[in-house]
């Protein structure tokens, strides 16, 4: 009976060990999964602008390099729309300042003779800053055709670039881009080369008039000395 007491103690005492070390695992377990809920919502709200909420699919690497060639040619067209616009403008502006210098010059001429010597200086200094506009706008059109033949290069290599990694329809696109780019550029430039003759005919009439004026200038000294000899 004492053997049989001292078992039910000890079986009581186990019994008692076994609910304090099952309700310590347990808590043991609530702790850590209350930890772990914790750490993933400090994970969330911290990587919340990097991490969209909607996951993507994993693309593979051809994919992927479409993508990116297809970024590559808009970015680029985006780069020769502009350049064209710029250069057409210029070109648009240095013809209108050649066709006002002409002008200009045509009445200068027109008028010699007929004005008092500071309306024909006015006049003068009038095509003189028009020449100085003209050699501005010159200039401007030579940076934007710079800039236009880089973007139009680089249109070139992204369309080739694009048709090599898959994405044929970006590097269709990119090549008529191209085409119509070159298409209004060279539009543009046939004002340009109009007023360029315009402006080199221009030249030559005033060439000219400075020779007659010359001539006439030194023809009427030649007869002031006749005639005193003739009043003589």
């Amino acid at each position: 009976m004492a053997a049989l007491g001292r078992g039910a103690t000890l079986l009581r005492l186990l019994r008692s060990n076994a609910q304090v070390l099952c309700k310590c695992g347990q808590s043991a377990g609530c702790a850590l999964a209350r930890w772990r809920s914790t750490a993933t919502s400090l994970a969330v709200g911290a990587g919340l602008c990097a991490v969209p909420f909607t996951q993507v699919p994993s693309l593979g690497h051809d994919s992927l390099i479409r993508r990116a060639a297809s970024l590559v040619t808009d970015s680029s067209s985006t780069f020769l729309s502009q350049s064209t616009l710029a250069l057409i403008d210029a070109i648009t502006e240095y013809s209108k300042a050649v066709h006002t210098l002409v002008a200009l010059q045509t009445r200068y001429l027109a008028s010699l003779g007929k004005l008092s010597q500071n309306e024909e200086e006015s006049i003068w200094q009038v095509i003189v800053g028009q020449r100085a506009k003209i050699g501005d706008r010159q200039e401007e059109v030579k940076r934007f055709e710079a800039v236009w033949i880089n973007a139009l290069r680089l249109c070139e290599t992204a369309a080739e670039a694009a048709y090599t990694s898959g994405a044929e329809h970006a590097s269709v696109t990119m090549q008529t881009n191209i085409q119509l780019a070159r298409t209004q550029a060279e539009e543009a430039r046939k004002f340009s080369r109009d007023a360029d003759k315009k402006l080199l005919e221009a030249k030559a009439q005033e060439v000219q008039a400075a020779a007659q004026r010359a001539a006439a200038l030194e023809q009427s000294q030649e007869d002031v000395p006749e005639a005193y000899l003739r009043e003589d």
